[in-house]
């Protein structure tokens, strides 16, 4: 994966777990079950964002 599309992917699924996670926080209220399994979800999509970010400082040059 190109460095570029690693940082594409990174910050997309970053900011799509933070808007899961929070509608989670909505959702919670009158739904509890549905609150929190939107909450896992978005948390472990922001983490794979995260871990994508890391992963992409690790890289030198620009990748295959």
């Amino acid at each position: 994966m190109r460095n570029a599309a690693m940082e594409k992917w990174a910050w997309l699924l970053l900011y799509s777990g933070m808007l899961v996670g929070a509608l989670g926080l909505f959702v919670l209220r009158d739904a509890p079950t549905a609150g929190w399994v939107l909450m896992v979800v978005g948390v472990l999509d922001a983490a794979a964002g995260v871990l994508l970010i890391w992963l992409r400082s690790r890289r030198t040059g620009d990748g295959p």
